[in-house]
């Protein structure tokens, strides 16, 4: 895997680029193993938005790769190139590690390297990715997942985690961890997209349940049920699941649950409240019942929470 080459083409995003060419391209200082022998490939030259670069070589050099990296593509509604999609999989074929960034996930999708496997990709892309390749397991909550030869990333900074994920696969964690340093990160981040991902509250002034979703954010830490909540929309529990499912795509008590989620990720960023105090102000009861929902949502316990996300002083 010592051999590692970026696949670009016009309409790739540069962030996920140049995060991967800052890591794969140059040892840090006081690391003495031997560095990857990075390369860019793509046509004669390549347009990022505002950026030109002119790559090393062309696509059929990606079947001489250990590791094939496919940056974030900008427009996932419409198709990649073709001959990015066969050099892909023609380096996979050959035997390369073939791993996308963000919404580079696209590419591998359309090379079906992804057909009956993991992935997962921005959280606001998994739904286009699943509705579009249903033969893909979708995660929309991990950072990262690694089938071996096909790893796939979630967006942006998750993008960087797989980066230092491949160094500390084929390097130890030692090394992967002078990298993070060297980029002011950390190593490893634990839990998932939901981490980072908002549940925002439907707003149609003309939706049926328009006024019942500030009545339920106002009353978080009471003991609410579906009765009240339909009592209070004066319909019945019924007709509230289905108005609940078509506005939010969801249940009631699952919404329910996701607002006190993040009323308690607000109040874990913004206050010195213990723990038992926020469970009681989000309606959680009990210590014990928020991390455990919490845990299981968020994917950290709240403590790892509030030390990611807890506002600095300015």
């Amino acid at each position: 895997m010592d051999t590692v080459a970026l696949a670009v083409t016009d309409g790739m995003l540069h962030f996920e680029l140049s995060l991967a060419h800052e890591v794969f391209a140059a040892a840090p200082d006081g690391v003495t193993v031997a560095w990857y022998d990075l390369t860019v490939c793509g046509p004669v030259a390549v347009r990022f938005g505002r950026f030109r670069l002119e790559p090393d070589a062309g696509f059929d050099r990606l079947r001489h790769a250990g590791t094939v990296i496919v940056p974030g593509w900008a427009d996932v509604h419409q198709d990649p190139p073709a001959d990015l999609v066969d050099a892909v999989r023609a380096a996979h074929e050959a035997g390369a590690r073939v791993v996308s960034l963000c919404t580079g996930v696209f590419v591998l999708a359309a090379a079906g390297l992804l057909d009956g496997r993991r992935a997962t990709t921005h959280w606001a892309h998994t739904e286009a990715l699943a509705a579009r390749y249903p033969r893909i397991e979708v995660d929309p909550d991990v950072l990262y997942v690694d089938n071996g030869s096909v790893l796939t990333s979630a967006g942006k900074a998750a993008a960087l985690d797989l980066c230092l994920h491949l160094v500390r696969l084929d390097h130890g964690s030692s090394v992967a961890n002078a990298v993070a340093r060297r980029l002011v990160v950390p190593p490893h981040r634990a839990g998932g997209q939901a981490q980072f991902v908002t549940t925002p509250v439907p707003a149609q002034d003309d939706h049926p349940l328009a006024g019942l979703f500030p009545w339920v954010i106002e009353r978080l830490d009471q003991p609410l049920t579906v009765e009240d909540l339909a009592r209070q929309a004066r319909m019945s529990t019924r007709h509230l699941g289905r108005q609940f499912h078509a506005a939010t795509g969801t249940t009631p008590l699952r919404w329910l649950l996701t607002q006190r989620i993040r009323h308690a990720q607000e109040l874990l960023e913004r206050t010195d409240d213990n723990i038992d105090t926020i469970a009681a102000a989000t309606g959680m009861g009990t210590a014990t019942t928020l991390r455990r929902h919490f845990n299981r949502t968020v994917g950290v316990p709240p403590d790892t929470y509030r030390r990611t996300f807890r506002a600095r002083p300015r």
